[in-house]
């Protein structure tokens, strides 16, 4: 897989301004260009009419109200004295920014204000001068500093309202909130002024292009035109100032671009004047500034041109500090100077050797300059999508109230026109607003900064969210049907025709929630902010300026909880209302009411707030939210969060729960730091410095030959962030799944029982996770996806605890990819049998299996009626199946017993077999030898594969079968069915009855045959027939019988029902008969693994070859030993105390935490690393004949049983038992290595891990044993342990661990054996045998280790024989005792490697054998002897003797992994 390239910090640099073909706004728009004052105010005053007072020269007196009534001040009292208010316009001073009132003895002098206490004609200007008792009043304003620039903001327009006479507000006025009649008549009055740029001699130009880099378009995110505009919203002027007019400083603002698909670049651009040449001008531009007189058209003195301009970065991340710390560098740069280095090498060192933060490299600090440096840090992590909103921003501009306000209106999508003369909070503020209402999404016009070239947007007949500048309203009517909010004010404006619904009709206890927190959340903010006076401020803004940021993020976070926790409340439940696609999906399959109970939704909620949530149900945002629900989308992640904080929320509460919604993830945590340099300047010939020749009158023209390309790419590659395969069906747990997975993992690791099902069920997500690698090399793939669903229900059956839904996610996921929606189905049916609720990830996915497959067809074809004729055949034949066994048992009873009257008829059943499950054109299989798990075994034939003597019952214990006269032929013995593991026995369950009742016959006259399914299993098969399974059975996803047998004994015992009983034999005797070998196939366990989760009749063993012939009797292999053979042992050595710790001692002592790879020993309670110790066999040999030059014959398999000592010796080299091991071939090459023992949660991080890096496919290369070996032969062991199918043996042989196959070999591909082994792979130097190694040594068996040799210790065998009697008399203590006694002898081993219980165990086992000993009531016996003798020695001092018991946190892992593994 190649990887992909890393995320880049800034896609484009942008240049705009006027440009040649640049078209003005103004004269197009002149008509809708309402009149706006040329001047700003810059003095008011107060006059007394009834004093004789007049209106001062220049000065514009307010006699009215905003709707005609007189505003005279004083109206109300007696003695009026005729106050009114004047104002003048003028540019000879600097603007007045903000006016007041004044309570005199009430208020405090505002610092920056002054009060108006005199009349110009020096009187008082108290505006209430109604007697000594009444409130003295003044008028108070601030002004602009000196020098003011052109295009500072200034005082435009005062007026006053009385609302009392229902005036309000106007629309961009700030309304003092102090009564200017204080009196006790006359009516309120307010004073009202507006804040805007009162710009004159001004020309609107729509802005152009100036310049770009890269010159070249990107071919994902290519250069839109309509950027430039972006970066001039409010068009590219030309502008005549005073000649001594201050510049102003750059104005910064921010920018949102949505592309097509959702997408958002982010913008950020500052804004700035440069001088404009007045020959670029005609004289009817020229008029228009002022800059010729209007009679004579002379040039006016005193006049300097400017034009605007802007530089701007895209990118697709909301960096907006830093970027604006890079664009002022920039700038500065631009008009300062000289400097030895050109601006362009600057821009393009930032744009490509400054890489993107990563969590390796979290903190990115750019040396710009001696004196200019940057910090970028890796954004917050958040299961919310990337924003750039600021909560804080819109609770400091709106306030609580308004801000819930807003909710609504977007809730119910409004028309939402926000307005500031502030550009660079528009875009937070609406970021803030369509972030408010997650997890729905904004659907229709959202554009934070609109340019005022597309101000036509406001005239759309659909929602919209649009913020614009103040200044629009100067030059553009506004619409009536939108609804305005006013940043610079703090207040909402509502037409007549557009209401919005009160915060009322909202959830009541929710609603009440949210606004306790944002008005907590404000207050915060204004202490934080305004302080108790300048010091503190100014100790705020410089020594405590990072704890300020932390703050104001960590402040951020629980604004934006707040929100997420009132839309988890209002849309608690919503779950349960989807509806899923059961059935072929039709045309209107995707609409809403289709995949949502409307209604029912409605109906759930409080009738109260039904026009509420009737208006949401109604919106674009809820249909949407709907569907991103339903089907898989990139959402998935942050809907499946949100449907974790609903479960975390409780509606009821009037408070907020303790535990938060968000956790603050600090990106400044990280220790290391990547310090990009500025660029290098370049030296001259002699190593001196270059001469400073670079110097701008204003912005340059950016030259591409001075732009450099990237120096070093490797910095970029630092950072590099690796992307999800895309061939692997999510693999990856989302990261809130992941905390679920650790929290159930932190609650579980103290209860004994549920921390082994816990781990049980992340080992099951490894095979799940494996399981699309397994599929795409299965030649039958619904036969391994049916496998998997069978899986699945045993794991439901068992109570298996799933961490996740990854299991079913892949299995549905993998549906949908092979088009088998039925299966999917059943895969989430079975999901709510269990109880779960599938999450939106898991959801999507079963949605869209649904929808893209193929469905099977609805009509009633010949398909149908051929199956119902089968069906009725069917049933025919098992009505006669009572006379059929009559009349065999009367056929029976009157023929010797050396040989039968006749045989059974047969075309029927095979017939039947050819029906269930191989097509009449298929090739008979191959003459093979079949396994003693089916039901056809061959009781006291040699040559047709028996694993015994004549008349002896297998390890099953099935009852002898009569031996045929002669063996059947070829075309009888392999018939497919049960036996080879065919799908049609493992979808369907099997009628054990029809087994029963076939009888000897069946069993034992037919070896070759299928065992009969039932009449209901076939039914429904036939009835099913979009679930039937594939014609040709593959190899890939067979159960092989053999390591299972054991799981399936107390069944077969039935299948003798209706012949003679059999003689009960006593455990002496059992000793005397060789057992079963059960032979594998490649990657096959040869033991019975004994998990108590059996997944199926058969063993669920990994399968992929054609099996190989069963073993003769006598321990040899009855063909060539298989190419290579591995054995594991996960038996590891504490370092602290040597003590041997076992397979479930490990699992035991393992922790929730998935990054640590200790586990405790048990004995001395030290933490250490266990290991998977493997011995690699190769046995690639030519095939090796016997001692005589001949190979055995097959009539010669197994030894009669007067060989009393080779039938001892088999049946103690049974795999079930301990350390038996007969004579094999010699391997050519042994290798023994040894890796970390994972634990499953340690082991699915680092396989989603490798996943996620690798792919998916690379599960299936041989690379993944020699590059990642720890995960490999972890895999391996597990998936053996539990019987689950894989290809991963076979990865071995094209590993370097095995040599090269030789080319006389047979083309079929080699076998891979695979034995789990319960003790250690290799003894000691210099440790004594165990017990149960002694035991085989005195009774002269041959162990699979020869390397054991007796040493001076005083186990004898009388010593043996009397701890076995001692267990078998369940004296237990008696037998610990013994044990102590001995090793407190002198001349006893200094070192004890194995606890008492495991040497007493694995002795019992060895001895007895495992059919005939029970570990779990051993374990209660010896737990109770435990504490017989811990009242006299004291628990300590057996502690200390390694004489407990294991825990039964080890005894539940034992349990459920299975216990019998071979030593």
């Amino acid at each position: 897989m190649s990887d992909e390239k890393p995320p880049q910090l800034v896609d484009y640099f942008v240049v705009a301004g006027l440009t040649d073909t640049s078209r003005p706004l103004e004269e197009e728009n002149q008509q809708h260009r309402a009149a706006r004052p040329s001047e700003p105010i810059t003095d008011v005053a107060v006059i007394i009419r009834s004093q004789g007072e007049e209106v001062p020269h220049g000065f514009t007196c307010i006699e009215t109200t905003t709707s005609g009534h007189p505003v005279d001040l004083n109206a109300g009292l007696l003695n009026n004295p005729q106050m009114f208010i004047c104002y003048k316009r003028s540019r000879d001073k600097p603007p007045l920014i903000e006016l007041g009132v004044h309570y005199e003895g009430k208020d405090r002098p505002k610092p920056g204000y002054k009060i108006l206490d005199t009349t110009p004609y020096s009187r008082s200007a108290n505006l209430n001068s109604g007697g000594p008792g009444h409130q003295r009043t003044f008028l108070t304003y601030r002004r602009a500093a000196e020098p003011h620039g052109h295009n500072t903001l200034g005082v435009t327009d005062i007026c006053l309202i009385m609302p009392s006479k229902g005036e309000s507000t106007p629309h961009t006025f700030c309304r003092v909130d102090k009564n200017l009649n204080t009196s006790m008549w006359g009516p309120a009055l307010f004073l009202c002024y507006k804040i805007a740029m009162a710009k004159a001699n001004t020309l609107v130009y729509e802005a152009g292009l100036l310049g770009r880099y890269p010159e070249q378009d990107s071919e994902s995110f290519p250069l839109p035109d309509s950027v430039p505009v972006f970066c001039l919203p409010m068009g590219a002027t030309i502008e005549s100032w005073p000649a001594d007019t201050k510049y102003p400083l750059p104005v910064f603002s921010t920018f949102v671009l949505t592309g097509a698909s959702g997408d958002k670049v982010y913008g950020a651009a500052i804004q700035f004047h440069e001088a404009f040449p007045r020959e670029r001008l005609s004289e009817k531009q020229s008029l228009r500034l002022g800059l010729l007189s209007v009679v004579d058209r002379r040039p006016v003195a005193g006049r300097s041109l400017q034009t605007r301009k802007s530089i701007c970065v895209l990118s697709h991340w909301p960096f907006f500090d830093v970027f604006r710390k890079f664009l002022m560098f920039i700038y500065r740069y631009s008009i300062s100077g000289p400097h030895v280095l050109p601006l362009e090498t600057h821009i393009s060192h930032f744009m490509h050797n400054v890489p993107f933060p990563s969590p390796q490299r979290p903190r990115i600090l750019v040396q710009m300059s001696p004196y200019d440096n940057l910090l970028l840090c890796r954004p917050v992590s958040s299961p919310l999508p990337l924003s750039g909103a600021s909560f804080l921003t819109l609770l400091q501009n709106l306030g609580p109230d308004n801000a819930v306000a807003l909710l609504v209106a977007v809730l119910t999508e409004q028309k939402l026109l926000i307005h500031s003369l502030r550009p660079d909070v528009l875009t937070s503020v609406g970021e803030a607003l369509v972030a408010m209402i997650f997890p729905l999404r904004w659907q229709c016009p959202y554009i934070p900064l609109c340019p005022l070239a597309l101000a036509d947007v406001l005239c759309a007949p659909v929602p919209f969210i649009v913020g614009i500048h103040s200044s629009y309203f100067d030059l553009y009517e506004p619409p009536r049907d939108v609804i305005f909010v006013d940043l610079d004010t703090n207040t909402i404006f509502q037409s007549e025709e557009r209401k919005l619904l009160s915060p009322r009709s909202l959830p009541r206890r929710p609603c009440k929630v949210l606004l306790a927190s944002l008005h907590s959340l404000s207050q915060q903010l204004d202490e934080m902010y305004s302080g108790p006076g300048e010091e503190a401020s100014l100790e705020l803004l410089l020594s405590d300026a990072e704890a300020a940021r932390g703050r104001r993020a960590q402040l951020e976070l629980e604004a934006r909880a707040a929100f997420l926790r009132f839309m988890a409340c209002a849309l608690r439940g919503y779950r349960s209302f989807l509806r899923p696609i059961a059935l072929a999906p039709a045309p209107a399959g995707r609409d809403t009411g289709s995949l949502f109970a409307l209604q029912g939704f409605l109906k759930s909620r409080d009738r109260a707030y039904h026009r509420f949530y009737g208006q949401l149900l109604r919106t674009q945002l809820f249909t949407q939210f709907i569907e991103d629900c339903s089907f898989a989308s990139d959402r998935d992640p942050c809907l499946e969060f949100f449907d974790t904080c609903v479960d975390k929320v409780q509606a009821e509460l009037e408070k907020p729960e303790d535990t938060p919604l968000m956790e603050l993830d600090d990106p400044r945590g990280g220790e290391h730091t990547v310090f990009i340099t500025p660029p290098e300047q370049p030296a001259g010939p002699d190593g001196a410095e270059l001469p400073a020749r670079y110097r701008y009158d204003g912005f340059p023209t950016l030259r591409p030959e001075l732009l450099e390309p990237p120096r070093d790419p490797l910095v970029a590659q630092l950072c590099q962030a690796r992307s999800s395969a895309p061939s692997s069906p999510a693999p990856r747990r989302t990261k809130q799944e992941m905390k679920v997975a650790q929290r159930v993992a932190q609650k579980y690791s103290s209860v004994p029982d549920m921390w082994a099902k816990c781990l049980l069920g992340h080992c099951y997500g490894l095979w799940f996770l494996y399981l699309p690698t397994h599929v795409r090399a299965a030649p039958a793939k619904l036969r391994a996806l049916q496998l998997a669903y069978e899986v699945l229900r045993k794991m439901e059956a068992h109570k298996v605890v799933l961490p996740d839904e990854v299991c079913y996610r892949i299995l549905m996921q993998l549906c949908g990819q092979y088009g088998e929606p039925v299966l999917s189905v059943r895969v989430l049916l079975e999901m709510k049998r269990a109880g779960i609720v599938p999450n939106t990830i898991t959801y999507g996915y079963y949605n869209k299996a649904v929808l893209e497959s193929k469905w099977p067809a609805g009509t009633q074809g010949g398909r149908l009626r051929w199956a119902k004729l089968r069906n009725v055949v069917l049933g025919a034949a098992q009505f006669r199946q009572p006379l059929r066994q009559r009349e065999r048992r009367a056929t029976a009873a009157a023929t010797p017993a050396g040989g039968r009257a006749a045989p059974a008829p047969r075309p029927s059943l095979q017939r039947q077999t050819t029906w269930a499950g191989r097509s009449l054109r298929d090739p008979p299989p191959a003459p093979r030898l079949v396994k003693s798990g089916s039901l056809s075994f061959p009781g006291g034939t040699h040559g047709e594969g028996s694993r015994g003597e004549p008349g002896e019952p297998p390890t099953t214990q099935t009852p002898p079968l009569p031996s045929a006269p002669h063996p059947l032929p070829p075309r009888l013995r392999g018939a497919p069915g049960s036996a080879d593991g065919s799908l049609s026995d493992i979808s369907f369950a099997t009628d054990e009855s029809d087994r029963a009742d076939e009888g000897p016959v069946g069993a034992g006259g037919l070896p070759g045959g299928t065992p009969r399914r039932g009449l209901a299993a076939k039914l429904q098969q036939l009835l099913s027939p979009g679930k039937r399974s594939p014609l040709r059975p593959a190899a890939s996803t067979e159960l092989p019988a053999g390591p299972r047998d054991a799981a399936v004994c107390p069944r077969r015992g039935s299948e003798q029902r209706d012949g003679e009983p059999p003689p009960r034999r006593s455990p002496a005797e059992t000793l005397l008969r060789p057992r079963e070998r059960p032979e594998s196939t490649a990657s096959e366990s040869s033991v019975s693994l004994g998990s108590e989760l059996d997944l199926s009749d058969t063993s669920v063993g990994s399968t992929g070859v054609p099996k190989s012939a069963e073993p003769p009797a006598d321990g040899a292999t009855g063909q060539e030993p298989p190419a290579v053979e591995v054995l594991l042992s996960s038996c590891s050595r504490c370092q602290g105390c040597g003590a041997l710790v076992y397979d479930e001692e490990v699992m035991a002592g393992w922790t929730s935490d998935d990054s640590n790879l200790n586990t405790t020993c048990p004995f001395c309670g030290r933490s250490f690393v266990p290991f998977l110790s493997i011995e690699i066999q190769d046995f690639q040999l030519p095939p090796s004949t016997a001692e005589d030059g001949s190979l055995p014959p097959p009539a010669a398999q197994g030894p009669v049983l007067s060989d009393r000592r080779r039938c001892l010796a088999l049946d103690e080299a049974e795999p079930e038992l301990c350390n038996g091991y007969p004579d094999t071939a010699v391997p050519r090459r042994s290798e023994r290595v040894a890796f970390a023992y994972l634990s499953p949660l340690v082991l699915r991080k680092e396989l989603e891990s490798l996943v996620e890096n690798e792919g998916g496919e690379f599960l299936a290369q041989p690379e993944l044993v020699d590059s990642h070996p720890i995960i490999y032969w972890n895999l391996v062991w597990y998936f053996q342990r539990l019987g689950l199918p894989s290809n991963l043996p076979r990865l071995l042989l094209g590993s370097q661990h095995v040599a090269p196959a030789p080319q006389t070999q047979s083309p079929e591909t080699p076998c891979v054996r695979i034995r789990l082994l319960w003790d250690v792979l290799a003894p000691e130097p210099d440790s004594s045998p165990p017990l149960y190694v002694l035991w085989r040594l005195h009774s002269n068996v041959p162990t699979r280790l020869r390397s054991w040799r007796p040493h001076g210790h005083p186990f004898s065998l009388a010593f043996l024989e009397a701890v076995l009697s001692h267990v078998g008399l369940s004296e237990v203590h008696k037998a610990i005792a013994l044990f102590l006694e001995t090793l407190a002898a002198p001349g006893g081993p200094r070192h004890l490697q194995r606890s008492i219980y495991r040497e007493i165990l694995f002795l019992t086992l060895a001895a007895l054998g495992r059919d005939h000993m029970d570990i779990a009531a051993f374990d209660k016996k010896y737990k109770s002897a435990y504490n017989k003798l811990a009242g006299s020695l004291g628990k300590e001092e057996l502690r200390r003797r390694r004489a407990q018991p294991p825990s039964s946190k080890a005894i539940d892992c034992r349990k459920s992994f299975g216990a019998t593994l071979e030593c």
